[in-house]
Order: structure tokens, then C-alpha cells, then sequence
């Protein structure tokens, strides 16, 4: 085989796998959200599941673009992990299509309707087709109906290029003898494996091994082992996929592995004891590109057979091989609390809202914990949890909003209703707060990329602003969470000077960008974090007066909010000029003087502990100990993080 060939074959396949991705991507578009729609819908039994995900993938041509659908659909939590398993399994039986679609570049003959069929012919007239609708027509849906036209053509041509390269092989005696070695099952499952792994798709494998078996070198005992290695190498995209993705999502692309693994761990045992057994005389029938289709298919269908009666088992099994920490084992509990039969006894379902508010209470204020972690020290893995939690607090917005809204259907007490009406108007200020950590957090990625540092200055009243708004965070979910009142008149006092020490920030930072002692970049990263501070705030009051203004008769927290301010009785003046006093932004000078000792501090314990031969890590560890025995404003950027 001369270079002209190698070439030739090399451009066959570049060809192929374009045009299978044109095609591909162009179904997916005249299809729109539709697919996902029907992925998500059509799922309430596994039977169904393994149909359409037949169906899907036949229509997409890619097992893996249905399989990558189906991980986001997990990851957001729109569907379940058990409800994945039967697309999946469909998904693995419908790729097997494109190789029946590829039989048709085989077709030949000189005259009638072999010439018609023939791929020059197909491909001519698609093309042509094509390219009219591609060109001509304005609609959306007719062009993309042309690139899936011109994406076949280029696939079709791909295939007969591939296969005219490799047709001078079938009398090499050179060639012969190495397709004899994978004939050990071993060897031909690992070329599989690896082959596929490379090019990301089972159906152009399949294509390749099809181009190669018209040398009439390939044997059924080579083309077995290569046509099971193909599918465990297919999972390869998908669980690259999964990556940054919850746990669920990584549960749902290990299913495809298991898939394939246990399909090619199965049929090798009991096909290979088999044929030792009875030596079947098939092993050595020279395979066709019609014969590859078929094994192809059979093989994927017969172990989607064996393994269906099992779902619940892989589900059990991919909860087991990725195990839920103590957190998310926390979050399961907090779903479970609400249970459709206790509807009937408000009391109870009142008494469980309030548990699983608790919990989503607590899971914002972590998430601004973490996020205002990263403007210390930014992780791409934090941030990603971060994004995790978010999603997870939504959650939890939909599944309790709807849990209450079934409940107000429901007889009620007058207490009953005002507690309802308590935690209806509270879930959007949790929710909301879990937005603000999240865009914390963007800016926090932002000032990282693009290596914004703020001056000592914005720095120290940044310091300041979180350290007050970690308190009215952590007080606000400890007053919802123990129904204290007391405390919650708390609130209120400290959101009014978090505010006002947000606007006195802006009008500071603007003067330091007039005296260039900062750039425009460093003032939007500013601006945007003091207002999401700022709004932070705005909903632990939310929830304040939601509690206070429950004890009263009319539920109005416009009005509530109005008075209170009005009156500031002495309650009122007391806490807010104690936290007046704790969050000044007026001692800059003594807090520089406490950063420059505790710089000393540091270089003396890295110089203690070069000397003593320890490792480096453990210099952190004294950074962040140091500030809590000086100061407890010393630097709250460097509090301890939650994971």
C-alpha cells in the first residue's frame, strides 16, 4: 500500500466523519428542542426509554449526542438516574442503523436499477438536491434539510473513498497475515477499544472495518472481538462529557460504559466457552460490508436483551461505584420530607416544609460562604460546585413551592395559612441569595482570568462589607430556622447600614478612580460585588419581616418595613449603633499596620520551617489562623472555606 493509497484513505475517513457530523448536527437542528422534549417526556417505563432511545439515535445517527442530551438532562435534575438507563440501552441499539445506511455504497452493477442505487448515483443526486435547498431556499428548516443532504453525500463519498483505497489489500498476503491476530479476542476487543477512542464515534469504526472487509481479509472470528471492543471505546466522548457535570450526571455517562463493558465481558465468556466447546464452522466466513451491519445490530440487540431485566441493579451499582457524601445524602432526606400523603395532614406537611426550608437555607448561605472564598483564592473545582449548588437550590425552590401550593388547597387553620403564606414568600429570597453567591462568584472568576487586583484600600472595605454581610446571612437562617424572633428584629438594624456602607463604598471608589489609584476594570468588579452584597441583604430582610409581620394581621411588609423605619424606637437605634461601631470603614490605617505584621509573621514561619524541613502547605494553614487571634475584621476573605 503506497502513499497515493495511504493518502487516499486517510482523506476517505476526514470525509466520512465530516459528513457524519454535518448530517448529525443538521437532523439535530431541524429537529430543534424537540427531541428533547420527547427524550424528557417519553420515559415513564424502561421499555419505553430503550424505544426511544432507538429511535432518537437512529434519527441523530449518534449514540453519544443522545447519551450527552440525556447526562443534562440528569445533571439539572429533570430527570432521574432510572429513568436514563432504558435511552441509554436504546441509544447503543439504534447507532447500529448507520451501518445499514453505509451498505448502500456497496451496491453494484453496470445497468438497470444496480446503476441506479449505485453511490455514485445516490450521492450525485442528494448532493445536487442538496445544495439546491443549502443555497436557494430561505426558510431555516429547508436549509438544514440541504447540509443533512450535503452532510450524507460527503459521507456516502467518504465511504467509497475509504474503500477504494483498501481494495489493492485484498492481495497482499502482508495484510492477510496481520488481520490474522486479531483473531485472538483479546488483541481484536483492545483495537476496538482504542480505535474508537480516537475517532469518538462506533459508527465510523463500524464504517472503517466495513471499507476494510471488501478486501475479503476480514473473518467473522476478526470482525467479533473489534465489533465489541467499538462499543466500550464509544463511552469515551460521554464521559468526557460528564466532567463538571453533579453526581448524578457522571452516574448517568458511567451507565454507557457499564453498558458496553458488561455487553463485551458477557458474550466473550459465553461465545468463546461456546466455540471451544463446539468449534463452530462460521468463525471463518469472510465478512461483507452487509454482514459487519448485521453483527453490529445483532450484537447490540441481544445485549441490550440480557441486560434490561436488570436496570434497577446498574442503577443500584452506579450509586455505589459514586457514592453521595454526607451532603448530598442530607439533600435526598430533605426531598423525601415531602411526601405527597402528608397533604392530608397539614400540621405535619407544615412541620416538614419547614425542615427542608432549613436546608436550603443553609445550602445558600454556604454557597456565599464558597463564593466569596474564591475572591481569596479562586479554584476552577469550587467554582464548579458552586454552579452544582445553584442548580441544587432552584431544586429545591420548585419542588417546595410546588409542596406548598398543594397544600393550600388543602382545609387550613388561620395559623396554618399565615405560616404557609410565610414560606411561600420566603423560598424566592433563599433562592435569590443563592443567585447572588453565584454571580459573586463570576466575579471572582472575572478578577482571576483577568488578573484584576484591588488596591489596599478597596481591599480592606471589601473585608468589612462581606464580614457584615456573613453575619445578617448566617443570623437571618439561624432566626428562620429556630422561629426566633428576637433575633430576626436583628435584621433589619444591619441591612439598613449594609446599605448605607454600600453607597458610602461607590462614592470612595469613584474618588479613587478620579486620583487613578484604580482602573476602570477594578470599578465594575467593585460596583458589580456591593451590589450583590446589597441584595443579599435586601432578602435576609425579606425573610425578617416575613417572620415578624406573620405574628400580625395583616400581611404587608411594605407597610411593616415603613413604620419600622419611621418609629426607630430604642430597640431598633441600639442594634444598628452596635453594628455601626463593629463594621467601621474608618480604621484602614490600624488594619494595614496588622497586614504588614502579619507578613512578618509569615516569612518568619517559612523561614521556621525551611529550616525544620517541613513542607510549604502548612504556611497557610498558619495565614489563616493568624488574622482570628488579632482581629475577628482582620481579613474575613481568609475565613475558613466550606467545602
Amino acid at each position: 500500500m503506497g502513499v497515493t493509497s495511504i493518502l487516499s484513505l486517510l482523506s476517505g475517513v476526514a470525509l466520512f466523519l465530516y459528513g457524519m457530523s454535518v448530517m448529525g448536527d443538521s437532523l439535530k437542528k431541524v429537529a430543534g428542542n424537540k427531541l428533547e422534549l420527547i427524550l424528557y417526556k417519553l420515559t415513564s417505563t424502561p421499555l419505553k426509554g430503550i424505544l426511544l432511545g432507538t429511535a432518537v439515535t437512529a434519527i441523530i445517527q449518534s449514540s453519544s449526542a443522545t447519551t450527552v442530551m440525556v447526562v443534562g438532562f440528569v445533571n439539572s435534575g429533570m430527570m432521574k438516574v432510572a429513568q436514563s438507563i432504558g435511552i441509554i440501552m436504546g441509544a447503543n441499539i439504534g447507532t447500529s442503523v448507520t451501518g445499514w445506511i453505509l451498505c448502500l455504497s456497496y451496491i453494484e452493477g453496470s445497468g438497470g436499477i444496480a446503476q441506479l442505487l449505485s453511490t455514485a448515483t445516490i450521492s450525485a443526486v442528494v448532493a445536487i438536491i442538496g445544495i439546491v435547498f443549502r443555497m436557494v431556499m430561505k426558510k431555516d428548516s429547508y436549509r438544514h434539510v440541504g447540509e443533512i443532504m450535503l452532510g450524507f453525500a460527503i459521507l456516502m463519498f467518504g465511504m467509497q473513498t475509504m474503500s477504494g483505497a483498501v481494495a489493492p489489500l485484498k492481495d497482499s498476503e502482508t495484510f492477510r497475515s496481520m488481520l490474522t491476530m486479531f483473531t485472538n479476542p483479546a488483541a481484536g476487543i483492545l483495537v476496538g477499544i482504542l480505535f474508537t477512542a480516537v475517532l469518538q464515534s462506533a459508527s465510523a469504526s463500524v464504517g472503517i472495518l466495513q471499507a476494510l472487509s471488501v478486501t475479503g481479509g476480514i473473518s467473522f472470528a476478526v470482525a467479533l472481538p473489534i465489533v465489541m471492543g467499538i462499543g466500550v471505546g464509544a463511552a469515551c466522548p460521554v464521559l468526557m462529557s460528564a466532567i463538571g457535570t453533579n453526581k448524578n450526571g457522571k452516574r448517568t455517562a458511567l451507565i454507557y460504559l457499564l453498558n458496553d463493558l458488561f455487553g463485551m465481558l458477557f458474550w466473550s465468556i459465553v461465545f468463546y466457552t461456546l466455540n471451544a466447546i463446539f468449534h463452530f464452522k462460521f468463525m471463518n466466513v469472510v465478512m461483507t460490508p452487509v454482514y459487519i451491519a448485521l453483527m453490529n445490530t445483532v450484537f447490540r440487540a441481544a445485549t441490550i436483551c440480557i441486560l434490561s431485566p436488570f436496570i434497577k441493579y446498574i442503577e443500584k451499582l452506579v450509586y455505589i461505584l459514586i457514592k453521595d457524601d454526607e451532603e448530598d445524602l442530607d439533600e435526598q432526606k430533605d426531598f423525601d420530607l415531602l411526601e405527597e400523603r402528608f397533604l392530608n395532614y397539614p400540621a405535619i406537611a407544615i412541620a416538614q416544609s419547614h425542615t427542608a426550608m432549613n436546608g436550603m437555607a443553609r445550602k445558600a448561605r454556604k454557597n456565599l460562604s464558597r463564593s466569596v472564598s474564591l475572591l481569596k483564592k479562586y479554584s476552577d473545582e469550587k467554582y464548579q460546585k458552586i454552579e452544582e449548588k445553584e442548580v441544587l437550590i432552584d431544586k429545591y425552590e420548585d419542588k417546595l413551592g410546588t409542596y406548598l401550593m398543594q397544600l393550600t388547597g388543602k382545609e387550613l387553620s388561620g395559623d396554618q395559612t399565615k405560616q404557609v403564606s410565610k414560606f411561600l414568600h420566603t423560598i424566592s429570597d433563599f433562592e435569590r441569595m443563592g443567585d447572588h453567591a453565584l454571580n459573586v462568584a463570576r466575579t471572582a472568576k472575572e478578577l482571576y482570568d483577568k488578573k484584576i487586583v484591588f488596591s489596599d484600600e478597596a481591599r480592606y472595605e471589601l473585608n468589612v462589607l462581606i464580614a457584615a454581610m456573613k453575619e445578617i446571612v448566617t443570623s437571618t437562617v439561624q432566626a428562620f430556622s429556630r422561629d426566633d424572633l428576637q433575633m430576626a428584629a436583628r435584621i433589619e438594624p444591619l441591612r439598613e447600614l449594609i446599605g448605607m456602607l454600600c453607597d458610602e463604598l461607590k462614592m470612595r471608589h469613584v474618588d479613587r478612580l478620579q486620583s487613578g489609584k484604580c482602573g476602570i476594570s477594578q470599578g465594575f468588579a467593585f460596583n458589580d460585588l456591593l451590589t450583590n452584597i446589597e441584595r443579599v441583604s435586601d432578602h435576609c430582610s425579606n425573610v425578617a419581616v416575613a417572620m415578624i409581620e406573620l405574628e400580625s394581621r395583616n400581611f404587608d411588609t411594605h407597610e411593616y418595613l415603613k413604620s419600622v423605619r419611621e418609629m426607630r424606637n430604642t430597640e431598633y437605634k441600639r442594634y444598628f449603633e452596635e453594628y455601626e461601631q463593629k463594621y467601621s470603614i474608618d480604621d484602614f490605617e490600624a488594619w494595614s499596620e496588622r497586614q504588614q505584621e502579619k507578613a512578618k509573621m509569615k516569612a518568619l514561619l517559612e523561614e521556621q520551617q525551611l529550616q525544620q524541613g517541613r513542607k510549604s502547605k502548612n504556611v497557610e494553614t498558619a495565614e489563616t489562623i493568624i488574622p482570628e487571634n488579632i482581629d475577628p475584621l482582620e481579613d474575613p476573605l481568609e475565613d475558613t472555606e466550606e467545602n
